[in-house]
């Protein structure tokens, strides 16, 4: 089999796919690529997620959010989706700041709470790894374990 491997497309449950894709058009620069009731698509970049309803899904329960994470090229890049979105409209739970665990990140959320975590991994950049410990033993350790 080849090493090469589908981007994931995750479900998100939602309340209603109509009014969800277009909160994702209109305030997140997804394109709806269709489904109204039931199952529906959008789409950004290489980006897909389906949007499910409870008709779909069969049952009343929502779950919890889901949290997406999306990894950007830059800080500038999160910084400057930060800036698109807040201006669109979105919901934003937290502002763009670069974290102690080396992740320049914001948080966004849709109308049914799902989250995105939108982010740069900047340890790489640092001399030490940000301090990231090598823990390939470990994880050899507990392959063997398990």
């Amino acid at each position: 089999m080849s090493e090469q491997f589908p981007s994931a497309v995750p479900e998100l449950r939602v309340s209603d796919v109509a009014r969800a894709a277009v909160y994702y058009e209109n305030c997140l620069g997804f394109r709806w690529d269709w489904g109204v009731e039931g199952l529906g698509q959008i789409s950004r970049g290489g980006c897909r997620i389906f949007l499910t309803d409870n008709a779909f899904r069969g049952d009343e329960n929502t779950g919890t959010p889901v949290v997406i994470w999306l990894n950007l090229d830059s800080k500038a890049e999160v910084d400057e989706l930060y800036k698109a979105w807040s201006g669109n409209g979105a919901r934003i739970v937290a502002e763009p700041e670069s974290k102690p665990w080396n992740l320049h990140e914001f948080t966004a959320k849709d109308l049914d709470g799902n989250l995105f975590r939108v982010f740069y991994d900047f340890a790489w950049e640092l001399s030490d790894r940000g301090g990231r410990k090598d823990d390939a033993a470990e994880r050899d350790d507990a392959r063997t374990r398990i």
